[in-house]
């Protein structure tokens, strides 16, 4: 499922097809994907204009001068892509309508904008702008990892007291919006954390340490334009690119690429989840 560098990765590049620009027509292809698309998606779409567009956790939010905000989840296999651009960022020529994709959005500028989902886990809903924090999906969120409110004291108050795996505790989303299981163990590995160790039995400086060290790898994912391991592209179709340089994740058996260790990559199981680290530099 991507994770908050591909999404934002996602968003950037919808933003100069979609943002200020003006839905001429959308087009929705089945009546549900994860859950049922809202009532007259399509009619509450078409010839709205996008004032913005932004990223909450793992969610992807434009908002309309209708009033409302299109909330869209891409799951598992979801993709975003643009054809037809005027302003030349991309080059393809619109394809023609193929089996997954699920909804068309023919931009005014002469754009187009697909989401084609061939497992159907993503999701679409319109919100209420005004009251879009407190829908189901977004109230439960903590705050975002590269935003001004996530800080050491939030994440040493967090953590206090807690016998939680910092592996799962990283996951938690109520905690912090976005992580998942890619840059939770690329995080822990910079870090020199076990994925095993208890929140409440790691030293506050160290608690505190990985706050930089969660926005480190989250920007530097960014900026290779996300992890591409199956179904993720980019808006443009191109690969991500941060898998080339993972330190531990799908690493097992590897040697660790920290100078000096000498151990190699292993992997455990952590509610359901596959946890790669390396067990000598990793305590």
């Amino acid at each position: 499922m991507p994770e908050l560098p591909e999404v934002e990765t996602v968003m950037r590049g919808l933003q100069p097809s979609m943002e200020g620009e003006v839905i001429t027509r959308a087009d929705v292809n089945r009546p549900d994907l994860r859950w049922p698309f809202p009532d007259r998606m399509a009619d509450r779409l078409s010839g709205r204009r996008v004032l913005s567009m932004r990223r909450r956790s793992k969610y992807i939010l434009a908002d309309l001068d209708s009033g409302e905000t299109l909330l869209v989840h891409l799951g598992m296999s979801g993709r975003m892509t643009v054809s037809g651009d005027p302003l030349g960022q991309f080059v393809h020529a619109h394809p023609q309508i193929a089996k997954h994709d699920h909804v068309v959005f023919h931009m005014e500028n002469g754009a187009r904008v697909t989401f084609n989902d061939p497992r159907r886990f993503g999701a679409m809903d319109l919100l209420d702008t005004a009251t879009a924090d407190s829908h189901k999906l977004l109230a439960v969120l903590g705050p975002e990892p590269l935003g001004n409110d996530f800080h050491e004291n939030h994440l040493v108050t967090a953590f206090k007291g807690r016998k939680t795996p910092v592996k799962s505790a990283l996951l938690d989303q109520g905690i912090i919006a976005g992580l998942g299981n890619i840059y939770v163990c690329e995080t822990l590995f910079r870090a020199g954390i076990s994925p095993r160790r208890e929140v409440g039995k790691i030293s506050a400086p160290r608690v505190a340490a990985l706050v930089p060290i969660i926005r480190q790898v989250l920007l530097d994912a960014i900026a290779a334009g996300g992890s591409s391991l199956k179904d993720f592209r980019q808006a443009n179709g191109e690969l991500g690119y941060f898998q080339h340089t993972f330190d531990v994740y799908g690493r097992e058996g590897e040697p660790c690429r920290r100078a000096g260790c000498g151990g190699t990559v292993s992997r455990i199981t952590q509610s359901g989840r596959s946890s790669f680290y390396c067990g000598k530099c990793q305590r």
